[in-house]
């Protein structure tokens, strides 16, 4: 894994070797102070650690105080255009600041933004999108965005900065395009030791969405490249959370109680095993242990080809098996099926307390 610079935001630390966080943002104003603090509150429940929040004007600036207070999930706020946001947002007490500082005109204003930065102790991350670059950069590339005008964009408001001597940075180049994010980052990591903030941006709805993501995130990760991340969708931002889990824990870096493996359906099934897997992956929120759990089409295959499994059913028509690593535990009727699983985790949870 790439090492890099580690900053704090509100408590999560970022880079460093830390756990990679997870961020959403808001669909709701500041101003709407009672339901984004609900819905903020709602993502740190479901794995959140940085909830970012829009300021479009000072009203929403000002009512970031009331938010911060009613909120356990530390809050970035996202600044354009007028760098008096940023001061308003870091005096209510936001962890963390999102800014272009070439979009919030004169240097000095960029220097009063670092000032404060650097005495409240807020990070702030450069965000760089293919799809707002300088004109400069489109027009070097024949007008198109390139991941290597999106790495100079950012490099080139990090440089502001530096030159102010602050570093507490986090670093982000989003596109829509899959290869393009992939590139950009791969090219960012080995010219900054910054913390990189991952996530393939406008990537549509929840399917998807997930699917570019996780295409986009999984493949800097697999690299060691990444140290935050979003699942940007098109929907609640609930199952953004969902989403990065899964793809923290498909790729074995993180996990969140038990991982379920469940086969396609084939010939040989003779159960509606897409609603076995279905409940049983709904049951399973439960539990916390880091187990991998099997939920297999038939008995002939069933036991062998999930022999890594911690525990695991394998169905069939009246009556299925049982199994653990391989090993065939019982036979169980049909109907008990996922009851007898749940009782042989939930046994096995009570015995490691």
């Amino acid at each position: 894994m790439n090492h890099t610079r580690q900053v704090n935001v509100g408590g999560v630390r970022i880079g460093g070797g830390a756990p990679i966080a997870i961020q959403s943002m808001s669909t709701f104003s500041p101003t709407d102070t009672a339901r984004a603090a609900a819905q903020i509150n709602a993502l740190g429940a479901a794995g959140a650690d940085i909830v970012r929040v829009a300021v479009p004007d000072k009203k929403a600036a000002e009512a970031l105080r009331d938010l911060r207070a009613l909120t356990e999930v530390p809050i970035v706020a996202d600044i354009h255009f007028d760098y008096r946001l940023a001061l308003t947002a870091m005096e209510a007490g936001v962890d963390g600041l999102r800014i272009n500082p070439g979009n919030i005109g004169r240097r000095e204003n960029v220097v009063k933004v670092v000032e404060m930065a650097r005495q409240t102790g807020t990070p702030i991350r450069i965000g760089i999108n293919a799809g707002s670059l300088p004109q400069d950069l489109l027009d070097a590339a024949g007008g198109h965005p390139t991941a290597e005008g999106m790495v100079e964009g950012a490099l080139r408001h990090v440089r502001i900065l530096e030159e102010e001597n602050f570093r507490d940075i986090v670093i982000s180049v989003k596109s829509s395009d899959v290869p393009m994010m992939v590139r950009a980052n791969r090219i960012l990591a080995e010219q900054t030791e910054y913390p990189l903030h991952l996530g393939v941006t406008e990537a549509g709805t929840e399917y998807r969405g997930t699917v570019k993501s996780a295409i986009g995130i999984g493949a800097l990760l697999l690299d060691g490249i990444g140290d935050t991340i979003r699942v940007s969708l098109t929907d609640d931002p609930l199952k953004e959370v969902r989403a990065a889990r899964e793809i923290l824990s498909s790729l074995g870096i993180q996990q969140y109680g038990p991982v379920l493996i469940s086969c396609p359906t084939c010939g040989r099934t003779q159960v509606n095993l897409i609603h076995i897997a279905q409940e049983v992956e709904e049951r399973l929120k439960e539990f916390k242990s880091p187990l991998r759990i099997a939920v297999m089409g038939c008995a002939v295959n069933g036991p062998g080809e999930a022999r890594e499994a911690d525990f695991g059913i394998a169905c069939g028509k009246g009556s299925g098996l049982l199994f653990s690593k391989g090993q065939v535990l019982r036979s169980v009727p049909e109907n008990e099926l996922i009851d007898a699983l749940l009782d042989e985790i939930r046994r096995y949870e009570e015995q490691k307390q």
